[in-house]
Parts: structure tokens; C-alpha cells; sequence
């Protein structure tokens, strides 16, 4: 029997490795001919890059509110919850099966071709939230140009920009912030992949700011006598030009327009030389943030007021944890800001080398994450406290979120500090610092998307087609730098990256863990790292973090409304086109797979097996990582295969699989 059993495995063996051979050499002879893919030449360069794409603005923005508003300290409670089930996870599948086979989110999809449309439903999200990211970028950039005088601009009422009802001592007329319509619609692109957003998101790119750009502004404010302060009108009557509404979008404002010129030259110099620079860059890009914001804390925490700020930040509201918008909000935060289903992840690991530590990466960058966003509420919080103090008021009438507390309250505190112009810029340049991390990651997506989708045709051309890339998405963000171009960025940001993601994320959950195998993905990885991970991936990826995404993905539908801004109601074809832009990068996924099962020769569930099958192009990219999957490939199929052959059955012995792919 044992003799029968090797001279069949033997024979079978031969004629299995003489096809893979000749198939493996084939793909080699034909990867030689094209030009080699870029790769991270530093062992920082991956960490680096994945924080400064995760971290966003909405770090800085988003969560501080959040936690505020959700029961302070309690916040972290949910916030921490998700993050383990839900962000570590998806983090850690997607930067292993990018790293695993070297390939971008749309190429990478040879590991089960039904569903490419995840891919191009990645690569959408990242580019519409790209046009808009930008602007954000180019607002921080006019702010911190303004910031290089002796009297900061928005500190006065003396400015041709102002009007009688401007005021410069605010204390005496600031509101109390009622909760926004919409607080639980956050896009990734202020969390981030991030995107983003989710990030401003992302992941996403990623938190959103839907929700709190109505706080930025009030273009009604002369006609209703409302008082407003210096910073406010700065923001409104100068910088946006703001009109009565998206019917009317006035014209283009030059200020923005070189602003916007500006951010893209700056990504296209990062990028159109591929990781090779990126990863230079963002050696200082990522960590100057920080250094930013233990400065500002250092200045923050000796101001008067300053400890009211923060006690109001972490002061823990226990009642709040009974509340299902509390952890709805920490769920959407959560995933929003670790950058899933942008395809940033799977862009920035592909870069990777084969054998690098993909497991801890995946535990460390989601930590820095949310280290970050509860580091930057202290940091948000000292300075509102002092302005609380100032104004001789309390921190909850001062507090806010999104551009009204980047681009209105934060300007306006630091209009009070001792040599404010140093401060102001400090501040202004660690939030471009930030944007431009974020949008490295999603910009990087979509090209390295088209480059690896068409690499005879592209790869020579990286210059080109970053330049190519840059001006259409320059292009695309005119409309949101109109006097009504606001009213526009606010209608991308609350359908663009809402439930589209859930579902994307949804659907890479269900092709990579039930229908690739998790017991295969585990092979996978253990051959890149060299051990296997804990079981407990297993039952994250196939039931805990699927079923969290999908109960998310009903959370915002659910308390998805239609979009508003400052209290304005959008038209009809408003929200129609909202509609259209959430629905587009979901939209591939059914179309893409249902034009596959049509092309594809034989029945029906021949086609289903032939189109979920791993592509013969699907492995590691350099020939000794890829010789060591195909030899670890052979030996599984070959014993399974032979444990079923009918002739090496006996009435005595039965031969039975005893290790499956």
C-alpha cells in the first residue's frame, strides 16, 4: 500500500510540477520584460507612511467633539471596543494580503476575480474624496499664509472683509451649540482611508465634517443683525465669499485657486518618483505633526483656563454608554479613521518586502491612531478652555468641530496668545503637514491602481501619469472653490464615502475569509512572517468584524438625512447628484462580476468555481518568495488529491485528506 501511495504521489507529483513550472516560468519570463515595481528602501518607510495616512484631520477635528459630546472619558470605552473587533482586524487583512502579493487594490483582486469591483470601488472612493481633501488643504494653506504678519488678520474688525455686526470679544454672544442633524454621517476622509476617509477621513480614508461645517459659517449673518466674530467673518466673508446657497455658486476665488495649484504641485512632487521619494518624505512629514502638537500642548496646558478645557474633555459621563448613538459614533469613527476600504492599506503594504513583519505593523499602526485622536483632544481642549476663560464663559459654549473649530474657534484662540502670528503658523502648518499625508496615501492609490492594472503600458510612465492624475483631480476641484463651492464639498463629503465603504468592506470580509479561506490566507501569512497568527483572526474575519460592519452600515443608513448646510436645505438635483456619487464606487462590484459570469465559458457553477479561483498570476512577486508558494501549494494539492483517488481505496484503508487549502 505505502509503495502504491508513493509511486502515485510520485508520478502525479511529476506531471503537476511540469505544468506549474512551465506556467511559474512563463509568468517570470513575462514580469522580467516589464520594468520592476518600486518597493520601500527604508524599514521605516511603511510605518510612516500608514500613520501619516491614518492620521487626518479628522483626528484633529472630529474626535475631540465626539468624545465631548459622546460622555468624555466613557467615549473611549466604545472607541477602544470597535477598534479591536472591527479596525485591527480589517487593518491587518488588508496590509497582509497586499503585502502577500505585491499587487494594488485593483490587480490584487487575481485572488478571486468575481470580485474586482471591490477593487475599482476602492480606487473610486479614494479619487472622489481626493478632490475635495485637497481643497481643505488649499484653505490651510491660504490660513497660513495670512499667518506671516505682525497682526493676524481675523483678530480685528478693522479689515475691508468686516462688517458692523463684527465683534472681536465673543463672550457675550456665543450660542450654544445645538447637536448637528446628521452627527452619526461621518465620511472617512476626516477620520483617515480613510476615506478619510476614511480617512478628513481615512480610509480613508478619516471623520467626517459634514456635520460641523454648518458651524463655519452664516452668510445671512449681515441681513439678520446676527453678531459674529472677527475670526467667523474672516472665514465667511473672505476666505469662502460664501453665497445664499448651492444655486448660486459665484465665481472662482483666485486666493483658493493658487492655494489648490499649490497642494497638487506639492503631491505630484512626492509622488511622481514613486515610494522612492514618498518614503523620504514622509520620514518627516509623519512624525512633525507631533512635534507640533506636544508644542501646542507644552503652550496649552500653562493657560489660564486650560484644565477646565481638559477636565471637560476626559471628565467621563457614564450614563452616556447607554446611549446607541454614542457607540454608533465611536463604530463610524473607528472605521473611518483607520483607512479601511480606501485602498490605501493595500497600496502602502504591496510595497513591502515579502518577509517584513506585516503582524506587528498591523497591531502598531491602528494603535498610533487612536493614541493620536485622544492626544490632539488635549491638545484641542487646553486652548478651549483658555478661550472659555477668556471670554468669561463656559467650555461648552465655545466647543465645536470640523472646519468650525479649525478654520473659527482655534484661529480665534490663538488670536490671544503672546506673539499669536508664531503660534497661528505652528498650527497651520501641522494641519497641512496632516492633509498631505492623507492625500499622499489616496493620490498613490489611484495610480499605482492604473500601473499595475496595465503595466506594459504604464509602468515606463509614472512621471506622465502622475502628472496626468494630478491635473484631472485639480480639474475636478474647481467647483469647490466658488463663493458657493462649500455648499458643493458638503454634498461629496455626506454621500461619497458614507455606506458605500460598510459595503465594500462588507464584501472584502466575505471573498477573502469564506470563499479564498481563512485557512489558506492563514498559509499565506505564515509564510511571510514565519509563524502562524492566533486562531483568533479566524473567527474576527469570517463572523465578529463582518457582522459589526454590517450592523455600522445599518446605523448610517438609518440615520443618514438628506444633506444641509448651516440649517440650508439642498434642491432636488442637489441631492440626486449626492446620491449618484454614493452609489458609483458600489456600483462596480455587481456589474463587474455580473459581465464575468457572462464571459466566462461553461455552466453556471462551473463559471462560479473558475472565477473564484486564485488566477495562476496570483503569489508573490519575486521568484524565490514565489517558488516557496508554489512548492507549499504543490505538496497540499498533491496529498489532497491523491487521499481521493478511488484507486488507492482498499477495503482495509482508507485514504483521507488531511490537509486542505
Amino acid at each position: 500500500m505505502c509503495n502504491m501511495l508513493e509511486s502515485a504521489k510520485m508520478e502525479k507529483g511529476e506531471t503537476d510540477s511540469s505544468r506549474s513550472r512551465s506556467s511559474d516560468d512563463s509568468i517570470q519570463m513575462e514580469k522580467k520584460q516589464l520594468k520592476e515595481r518600486d518597493g520601500w528602501k527604508g524599514r521605516l518607510d511603511f510605518i510612516m507612511t500608514c500613520v501619516g495616512y491614518a492620521v487626518g484631520l479628522g483626528n484633529i477635528w472630529r474626535f475631540p467633539y465626539l468624545c465631548y459630546k459622546s460622555g468624555g472619558g466613557a467615549f473611549f470605552i466604545p472607541y477602544v471596543f470597535f477598534l479591536v473587533m472591527c479596525g485591527v482586524p480589517l487593518f491587518f487583512m488588508e496590509a497582509s494580503y497586499g503585502q502577500f502579493s505585491s499587487l494594488s487594490p485593483i490587480s490584487i483582486w487575481r485572488i478571486c476575480p468575481l470580485f474586482k469591483g471591490v477593487g475599482v470601488g476602492m480606487v473610486m472612493v479614494s479619487a472622489i474624496v481626493c478632490v475635495y481633501y485637497n481643497v481643505i488643504v488649499a484653505w490651510t494653506l491660504y490660513f497660513l499664509y495670512m499667518s506671516f504678519r505682525a497682526v493676524l488678520p481675523w483678530s480685528t474688525c478693522d479689515n475691508e472683509w468686516n462688517t458692523v455686526n463684527c465683534v472681536v470679544d465673543t463672550g457675550d454672544r456665543l450660542p450654544q451649540p445645538s447637536p448637528p442633524t446628521n452627527a452619526t454621517n461621518s465620511s472617512s476622509l476626516f477620520n483617515s482611508t480613510y476615506l478619510v476617509n476614511g480617512t478628513l477621513f481615512n480610509q480613508t480614508v478619516f471623520g467626517n465634517m459634514s456635520a460641523a461645517l454648518s458651524a463655519a459659517g452664516n452668510a445671512t449673518a449681515v441681513l439678520s443683525g446676527k453678531k459674529m466674530s472677527a475670526s467667523e467673518e474672516f472665514w465667511t466673508r473672505h476666505v469662502l465669499e460664501i453665497t445664499d446657497g448651492i444655486n448660486n455658486p459665484g465665481t472662482i476665488r483666485w486666493q483658493l485657486l493658487i492655494g489648490l495649484m499649490l497642494a497638487w504641485v506639492f503631491v505630484f512632487l512626492c509622488l511622481f518618483k514613486g515610494v522612492n521619494v514618498l518614503g523620504k518624505v514622509m520620514h518627516f512629514a509623519a512624525p512633525f505633526p507631533y512635534l507640533v502638537l506636544l508644542v501646542l500642548l507644552i503652550r496649552g496646558v500653562t493657560l489660564p483656563g486650560a484644565v477646565n478645557g481638559i477636565k471637560f474633555y476626559i471628565f467621563p459621563k457614564w450614563e452616556k454608554l447607554a446611549d446607541y448613538q454614542v457607540w454608533g459614533d465611536a463604530a463610524l469613527q473607528i472605521f473611518y479613521s483607520v483607512g479601511m476600504a480606501w485602498g490605501g492599506i493595500i497600496t502602502m503594504a504591496s510595497y513591502n518586502r515579502f518577509s517584513n513583519n506585516v503582524y506587528r505593523d498591523a497591531m502598531l499602526v491602528p494603535i498610533i491612531n487612536c493614541a493620536t485622536s485622544i492626544f490632539a483632544g488635549f491638545v484641542i481642549f487646553a486652548i478651549l478652555g483658555f478661550m472659555a476663560h477668556s471670554a468669561d464663559t463656559t467650555v461648552e459654549k465655545v466647543v465645536s468641530q470640523g472646519p468650525g473649530l479649525t478654520f473659527v474657534a482655534y484661529p480665534e484662540a490663538v488670536a490671544k496668545l503672546p506673539i499669536s502670528p508664531m503660534w497661528a503658523v505652528l498650527f497651520f502648518l501641522m494641519l497641512f503637514t496632516i492633509g498631505l499625508d492623507s492625500q499622499f496615501g489616496m493620490v498613490e492609490t489611484c495610480i499605482s491602481a492604473f500601473m499595475d492594472e496595465y503595466p506594459h503600458l504604464l509602468r515606463t510612465k509614472r512621471t506622465l501619469i502622475s502628472f496626468l492624475a494630478c491635473l484631472f483631480e485639480f480639474l475636478m476641484g474647481l467647483p469647490c472653490i466658488t463663493q458657493g463651492g462649500i455648499y458643493v464639498l458638503q454634498i461629496m463629503d455626506w454621500y461619497c464615502a458614507s455606506f458605500s465603504l460598510m459595503l465594500i468592506s462588507l464584501t472584502e470580509c466575505v471573498a477573502i475569509a469564506w470563499i479564498y479561506g481563512t485557512d489558506r490566507f492563514y498559509k499565506d501569512i505564515e509564510l511571510m512572517i514565519g509563524f502562524r497568527p492566533s486562531p483568533i483572526w479566524h473567527y474576527m474575519w469570517k463572523y465578529i468584524t463582518p457582522s459589526i460592519i454590517l450592523g455600522i452600515w445599518l446605523f448610517s443608513v438609518i440615520t443618514l438625512g438628506p444633506v444641509t448646510y448651516d440649517g440650508k436645505s439642498y434642491p432636488t438635483w442637489a441631492l440626486g447628484f449626492g446620491w449618484c456619487l454614493g452609489v458609483a464606487s458600489m456600483l462596480p462590484i455587481p456589474i463587474l462580476a455580473f459581465k464575468s459570469m457572462l464571459s466566462t465559458e461553461g455552466t453556471c457553477s462551473q463559471r462560479w468555481k473558475k472565477l473564484t479561483t486564485p488566477l495562476e498570476s496570483w503569489g508573490p512577486s519575486q521568484p524565490e518568495d514565489r517558488e516557496k508558494y508554489l512548492t507549499s501549494l504543490r505538496k497540499c494539492k498533491e496529498l489532497e488529491e491523491i487521499s481521493h483517488s478511488p484507486h488507492m481505496r482498499t477495503n482495509d484503508d482508507v485514504a483521507t485528506p488531511f490537509l486542505s487549502t
